[in-house]
C-alpha cells in the first residue's frame, strides 16, 4: 500500500469512527434546516470519490447505483440535479448498512485506482477530497450534536474526559503597524479561497490574549445585553428576537443554575471554559458591551502566522472547548473555538476558482457570510493552519463558534 492509499484509508476510517456510537435510528434525523443527516453525511463524501474521480478517470467503472447521484450531490449545479437539503431527513431508504457497502465499494475500487501513479489533477481532486472528507467530519459532530440535543432525552455521545478547570486572566496585546502578507504561502494544500496571496495593512491594534469566557458571557445576560438594543446590529436585533434568543445555543437554566449540552450530554457550565455556539449577532453584541471589537480575518492571520498549530482539536477527544493553561502570550488562536472575525466572506482580489466542477467549491458562497478562524475542538487537527478561511451566515450557531476580542 502506498502513501496516498494509506492517507485515503486513515481519512475514510476516520468517518466511521465517528459514527460508532449511533444507533441505526440516529443516522436519518435531521434536526435543523442547516443539519444534515448521518446518512446523509457518509454517503455524500462516498459519491465525492466516485463523481470525481472514478467515474471521469477509472476505465469502465460501474455506478454502485444511478440514483446516488441524485441523492447525495450537495450544491454542485454543474454535476446535476438533487434534493433540497430540508428534506434530506425524509431518506429512510436506502437503509445505513446499503450506505456502508457504497463505501465499501468506491472504496475497493479508490484502492486499485491508487495502486497506479495518478496525474498531478487527479492528486488534487483527491487531496480536495480528503479535506472535504474532514470537513464533513466536523460536521458530523455538529450535526449529532444538534439531533442529540433536541431529543428530550438529552443522550450522551460519548463520555466525558477530565480536564483542569483554571482561569486565565484576560489581557490585550498590543500589535504595531505592519505590513500583512495574506493568504497561503507553502506547498502544502490549500483551499482556493486562501488565495492569492497578497498584502494589507495591519494599524496598530489590541487583540485579547484568549477567547471570551462562559463567566465573562454570563455577565452579558446577567446585565440584560440580550434585551439591550444599544449592543446589537439592526439585523442581529431582529434575528434575536424573531428566534427569542437569550443565551447560546444549548445553555438551559434550571433551578436557576446554568447548564449547557455538549457532547457529553447535559453538564453545568464550566465559566473557564470558552463560550461556544454564539452567532456573529452575539459575537458583535458582547464586543459592544465590552467596549471591544472582533477582530478582522486580516489580523487575526497576521497573528496566528507567528504561532505553531497546536490546540484542542479533534484529536484531543474532548470534543468540547476546554480551559488553556499554557504559558503562550496569545492563548488558543487554534483549536476549542472557530473565531469570528469582522471580515465579510470575500473573494481576495485576483480571486480564481478551482475548475469546473469543484469550481463550485467556494467560489459561489462568496456573498452574506461572515469568515471565521482557527479551527475549533471537533476539527481535525492536519486540517487546519493559519490561511485557512471557514464561513457561516451571521445567524449560524450551531457550529463550534466563539469570540476574541479586539480594540
Amino acid at each position: 500500500m502506498n502513501n496516498l492509499q494509506e492517507i485515503y484509508n486513515l481519512v475514510r476510517k476516520k468517518t466511521e469512527e465517528i459514527c460508532n456510537p449511533l444507533i441505526s435510528e440516529d443516522y436519518v434525523i435531521q434536526s435543523l434546516e442547516e443539519v444534515s443527516p448521518p446518512k446523509w453525511h457518509i454517503a455524500h463524501i462516498t459519491w465525492f470519490f466516485e463523481n470525481f474521480i472514478l467515474i471521469p478517470f477509472y476505465p469502465n467503472y460501474k455506478l454502485f447505483n444511478q440514483n446516488y447521484n441524485f441523492l447525495f450531490n450537495s450544491y454542485y449545479n454543474s454535476v446535476g440535479k438533487m434534493i433540497d437539503r430540508p428534506i434530506r431527513k425524509l431518506l429512510a431508504r436506502p437503509p445505513i448498512s446499503e450506505i456502508y457497502e457504497y463505501r465499501k465499494y468506491v472504496d475497493f475500487y479508490m484502492n486499485e485506482f491508487l495502486k497506479n501513479e495518478i496525474s498531478n489533477e487527479i492528486k488534487l481532486i483527491l487531496e480536495t477530497g480528503l479535506n472535504h472528507e474532514q470537513q464533513h467530519q466536523e460536521l458530523l459532530f455538529m450535526d449529532i450534536k444538534s439531533n442529540f440535543y433536541y431529543n428530550p432525552l438529552k443522550p450522551q455521545y460519548i463520555k466525558s474526559k477530565k480536564y483542569e478547570s483554571e482561569y486565565q486572566e484576560l489581557k490585550f496585546i498590543s500589535i504595531d503597524d505592519d505590513i500583512a502578507i495574506i493568504g497561503h504561502q507553502d506547498d502544502n494544500f490549500f483551499f482556493d479561497n486562501e488565495k492569492p496571496v497578497h498584502k494589507a495593512y495591519i494599524n496598530k491594534f489590541e487583540i485579547a490574549n484568549r477567547p471570551v469566557l462562559n463567566g465573562e458571557y454570563l455577565e452579558f445576560i446577567e446585565n440584560d445585553g440580550y434585551d439591550d438594543s444599544r449592543y446589537w446590529l439592526s439585523d442581529g436585533w431582529i434575528v434575536k428576537n424573531k428566534n427569542q434568543w437569550t443565551s447560546p445555543m444549548y445553555w438551559e437554566k434550571i433551578d436557576n443554575e446554568w447548564f449547557v449540552f455538549s457532547l457529553n450530554g447535559l453538564e453545568k457550565i464550566d465559566n473557564n471554559s470558552p463560550v461556544t455556539h454564539v452567532s456573529y449577532y452575539e459575537a458583535e453584541a458582547y464586543a459592544h458591551f465590552r467596549d471591544s471589537r472582533l477582530p478582522t480575518e486580516f489580523e487575526w492571520e497576521y497573528i496566528a502566522k507567528k504561532q505553531k498549530v497546536s490546540g484542542n482539536f479533534m484529536d484531543n477527544g474532548f470534543y468540547k472547548a476546554i480551559p488553556n493553561n499554557d504559558n503562550s502570550i496569545i492563548k488558543q488562536m487554534f483549536g476549542d473555538v472557530w473565531e469570528w472575525t469582522s471580515s465579510s466572506y470575500l473573494p481576495y482580489v485576483g480571486f480564481k476558482s478551482l475548475y469546473e466542477g469543484l469550481g463550485e467549491y467556494n467560489g459561489k458562497f462568496m456573498v452574506n457570510q461572515v469568515v471565521l478562524r482557527g479551527g475549533c475542538s471537533v476539527t481535525p487537527k492536519n486540517h487546519i493552519r493559519s490561511t485557512y478561511r471557514n464561513f457561516f451566515y451571521p445567524e449560524n450557531r450551531w457550529q463550534f463558534s466563539g469570540i476574541r476580542l479586539a480594540k
